[in-house]
């Protein structure tokens, strides 16, 4: 899967979230990743963000510290 796939899977799922209640959106997107996506998705989303996270949106950015680094 390409980044810029991810980027705008994350960044739909980011949108989504932000349209729900509370203030706990960035956690959601975060559960949403680690429960849905691959592990390679994940890892590869990651690794994006190392490299600066262009295109990312700021609640995706936001999720990213509690998304789990596959082993």
């Amino acid at each position: 899967m390409t980044p810029d796939k991810l980027i705008q899977m994350a960044n739909q799922i980011a949108t989504f979230f932000a349209t729900q209640p509370g203030t706990d959106q960035a956690a959601r997107v975060a559960a949403h990743l680690n429960d849905f996506w691959d592990p390679r998705m994940r890892a590869a989303l990651l690794a994006h963000v190392r490299a600066g996270g262009a295109g990312l949106s700021p609640l995706a950015l936001a999720a990213v510290p509690m998304i789990r680094e596959p082993a």
